[in-house]
């Protein structure tokens, strides 16, 4: 059978067979192949070595033990590693020695996954020694060989597979799964920000809630998220409701719910009730509350960001929307107050946060998504949003005060610009150059 392949692609397979070399497309891509998805990373393995590889592609770089050469193209970055076997594991990561080899089916042996250790050759040519496209056709995800060594080559490759399989829509193969559930607690010993890589891969697929289900089956969860886990067994509803849902199947729901692809936003819907752990209160009738979780939960998440070494961006808008999850809902406050309420979110994660409103009703088990009060608050943010709302927006600038007053830059420029936003909050028809001018005499 003949596949459809990029031109860089087809260029590459072309070189390595002129210069006399093996040449194999492997991995996800063989993968995608098979299943006619889109294939986003192109890998290969070759018998040339890394030296001989640099001699084809001069413009490539090589800065590694394990025989990888990436050379730069219009499809990104493709990587190019020598066929290899490898050693004993140190550190449920790297092997402690590689030796090359020129036998695909030995570098097929090491990988992790039989549907990912499937070679696609220059003439077109499948090799699959570990039955990789039977296992495609029925769905599963089933580890190369022994399944606990692999988990124990990189432990990785435990969240790896709930990741794939949740993406692929497949089940684990039982053996597999039990060796998951077994070896769980490896996960501790890979790197924060490679958990954060999967688990963001994990919140970008059509099916998250299914992914972050079966972390909780494994003893995964527990590890990677131990505040959410503790969530899981606390009721959040008084004897009075006839829908009882605890914290962490509501979190769970929520994040089900919540109509939005970004993995970040996923992840506060995740999180947004977990500072519910450390504020519950059960009153004599039975009522439950919860009071300052939003506040709680946005100085645990900003800790959850800090472990994940998440961006300063990223960890601002994770707090914004954790901290100010619980915000009201009415059609009939002031103007300033909806300014606080957008300054405290920030513009750009107003739709976020109201994304993850809907899945936290949802969630909750409220029928339907929208309430005509949120889409009458809605339409008052819009207004609101149409009206001067930054310092920015003020028909003044430093440049002005300065000249006003006669003075050089300095704090006190910053102080008046604040006391002339506050009054445009409160009135935004004081927002006249001439008025502001003014006022600024008067402050002075």
């Amino acid at each position: 059978m003949n596949y459809t392949l990029p031109n860089e692609v087809k260029m590459i397979l072309d070189k390595f067979q002129e210069a006399k070399f093996q040449i194999y497309i492997v991995g996800g891509a063989v993968r995608n192949l098979l299943m006619k998805s889109n294939v986003s990373d192109w890998d290969f393995t070759t018998d040339a070595k890394p030296e001989e590889i640099l001699k084809i592609f001069p413009e490539g770089f090589y800065d590694n033990k394990f025989g990888t050469v990436g050379v730069s193209s219009n499809l990104g970055n493709l990587e190019i590693t020598t066929m290899r076997k490898e050693g004993i594991y140190k550190d449920y990561r790297h092997p402690v020695n590689v030796s090359w080899t020129n036998k695909i089916e030995e570098d097929l042996a090491r990988r992790d996954f039989s549907i990912n250790a499937i070679a696609l050759s220059q003439t077109s040519e499948i090799i699959d020694p570990f039955n990789g496209q039977d296992d495609i056709k029925n769905k599963i995800i089933k580890a190369v060989g022994n399944p606990t060594q692999r988990f124990k080559e990189d432990a990785l490759r435990l969240i790896r597979a709930i990741r794939i399989a949740t993406e692929l829509e497949f089940e684990i193969d039982p053996k597999t799964a039990q060796a998951i559930k077994e070896n769980a607690h490896l996960i501790k010993e890979v790197a924060n920000e490679r958990i954060r890589e999967e688990l963001f891969k994990l919140l970008e697929s059509s099916n998250p809630f299914r992914g972050i289900t079966k972390l909780r089956e494994t003893g995964m969860l527990k590890i990677i998220l131990p505040g959410l886990e503790n969530c899981f067994g606390i009721v959040q509803e008084g004897p009075k409701h006839d829908r009882v849902y605890d914290i962490g199947e509501h979190s769970l729901l929520t994040l089900k719910h919540t109509p939005s692809n970004d993995p970040l936003v996923r992840l506060a819907a995740l999180l947004h009730d977990i500072g519910k752990v450390d504020t519950v209160k059960t009153a004599p009738d039975g009522n439950v509350t919860f009071y300052n979780h939003d506040v709680v939960g946005g100085k645990l998440v900003l800790k959850i960001a800090k472990r994940f070494n998440l961006s300063k961006k990223q960890t601002d808008k994770l707090y914004r929307l954790v901290r100010w999850h619980l915000f009201t809902v009415d059609e009939n406050q002031t103007d300033s107050a909806i300014r606080r309420f957008i300054k405290n979110v920030g513009k750009e994660n107003i739709k976020d946060i109201m994304a993850l409103r809907i899945g936290d009703r949802l969630g909750g088990g409220t029928q339907k998504a929208i309430s005509w009060r949120m889409e009458k608050f809605e339409e008052r943010i819009k207004q609101i949003l149409k009206k001067p709302f930054s310092i920015s927006d003020l028909k003044v600038n430093g440049n002005d005060v300065m000249k006003t007053l006669n003075i050089k830059p300095g704090p006190k420029i910053g102080e008046i610009l604040n006391k002339l936003f506050e009054e445009v909050l409160e009135d935004s028809s004081k927002n006249k150059k001439e008025l502001l001018l003014e006022k600024i005499k008067q402050l002075a």
